[in-house]
Order: C-alpha cells, then structure tokens, then sequence
C-alpha cells in the first residue's frame, strides 16, 4: 500500500497580515501549524499501511522552506518520508496551480494506491485542491470521506458524509480521497518518532526537477485573482422581544413596517 499525503502549512494565528501587492497572506515571522484538517488525513495514510500488512506513506507539501517544520512533525507521527516542493516560481499559487504543481509532484515521485488530503484548509476554505489533483492525475475522487476500507479484491468501499446522511462507493485505486474530521482521532508522536523526524532528510524538488509548464506555475499562472481583501463591518446588535405572543407579533409587525418604510423613503 503506498500512500501519499498532501500537507498544507497553515498559520496558527487569526492575527494575519496581507501583502497589499499581491494580496496573499504573509507568513514569515507567523508561527504556523499543520492545516488540522490534514491531520486525520496523515492518521488514515498509517491507518491504511498498517492494515495492509506493509507500504510506505509519503507525505507532500508545497510551500516556503519553514513548511519542512510540519513534514518533522508528520514524520514523527510515523509516516515513512517526506517531500517539499519549495521554490519561488510556485510562490501566490491559487488552487489550480497548487493542484498543478502538486499533481506533478505525485507524479514525479512514482506509482502511488491513494492521495489522501484534508477536506479543505482553514486558511483558505476552499477545498478544491484535493479535486484538483484528482483531475490533473486522471484519478477517480472521493470528497468528504469518513471511512475507508480496502476489500481483498483490492477495491475501496468509501462512505461520504453527506448533509442527509452517507453515501457508500466502491473505488478501485489509484485514487484520491479528501478526508473529514470524524474518519479517525490523529495519534500523538512517540519519543522515537521524534528522534527520528530530526534526523530524516528532506526531500526538496524545485521547478526544474519537475515535469512542468513554468506558465502554470506561481502567480502569474493562476487563472484566478484576489482582487480585494477587507475585514467585514461589524453589525449592529439584535433586539430581543419580550411578552405574551401577541404582543410580540404585533411589535415584530410594526418593527416590519418601520424598515419596508424607510427602504422606501430611500
């Protein structure tokens, strides 16, 4: 079973600053953290190599070098190695050219059973970077998945958390699964783990160890902009209604009228 997990490095603060230039975040000097959306993600990757008797588990990030910090801490956690595409060609990446670069990424590292990812990233919230990746690889997809297991035919039975309830598909692999909070509970990592997450290497690609067109990559390949970001204006408080129940259906009534008054005074 041989597993890739897409990490994302996300700041651990709501205290964020914008480069007005580029309207992306700033991350230098923030301290940052594992996108915990992706934590149950690196859980299901062991989960799944240990119930297959065997494989490895990779985990893949794109990002700054501090990023090399949160692939430590997966590989304390047991993942077997670790990769960083890290290069300023990638830098003010939308979801598709992350999904584009990371996509070239898996490929480059070789055959793969399963792409896991976190559901979505707090920082951003999008969630398209798991489908993205699936469609660059050719690769049926799962989102919003709460359970995987792997039958002896070698095909995936996967339940999807749905809004009425879930879905139950059969996948056969390679494929891609986005991965919700209630799949597992992450572990902590042991002392040997740890001991083991400093001493690893890091495997670093840049642009030019990957199969890629530079046009797609970074900023200037993103088909999509932020134009303006801004902090929404506070609202103003409620009112509370008090009484007997006729009395407060007459009182929300004439609150009713007052506002259809006024909008049509403006």
């Amino acid at each position: 079973m041989n597993v890739v997990v897409l990490l994302k490095q996300v700041p651990d603060t709501t205290d964020v600053r914008i480069d007005r230039e580029t309207n992306t975040l700033i991350r230098e000097g923030v301290p940052s953290i594992i996108n915990p959306f992706d934590m149950y993600a690196i859980e299901e990757g062991l989960r799944l190599r240990e119930r297959a008797g065997g494989g490895t588990v990779t985990v893949m990030s794109m990002g700054p070098p501090q990023v090399e910090a949160s692939l430590r801490d997966a590989i304390a956690m047991g993942v077997d190695d670790a990769v960083l595409l890290s290069d300023r060609a990638f830098a003010g990446s939308d979801t598709w050219s992350t999904s584009y670069t990371l996509a070239a990424g898996i490929r480059k590292r070789g055959a793969f059973d399963v792409v896991l990812c976190g559901k979505q990233a707090i920082d951003g919230d999008t969630g398209q970077v798991g489908p993205g990746v699936a469609e660059l690889l050719d690769a049926p997809q799962v989102t919003h998945v709460r359970k995987i297991e792997l039958g002896p035919d070698g095909v995936a039975e996967v339940e999807r958390l749905m809004e009425d309830g879930t879905d139950v598909l059969r996948v056969r692999p390679p494929a891609v699964f986005s991965v919700v909070k209630e799949i597992n509970e992450p572990r902590l990592p042991s002392l040997k783990g740890k001991m083991r997450a400093k001493k690893a290497e890091i495997a670093v690609w840049r642009a030019a160890d990957l199969e890629v067109d530079a046009r797609e990559l970074g900023l200037d390949g993103s088909p999509t902009r932020v134009v303006r970001i801004f902090a929404p204006e506070a609202r103003p408080g409620g009112k509370v209604l008090s009484g007997t129940a006729d009395e407060v259906v007459a009182e929300l009534a004439a609150e009713l009228a007052a506002v259809v008054k006024g909008s049509q005074r403006g």
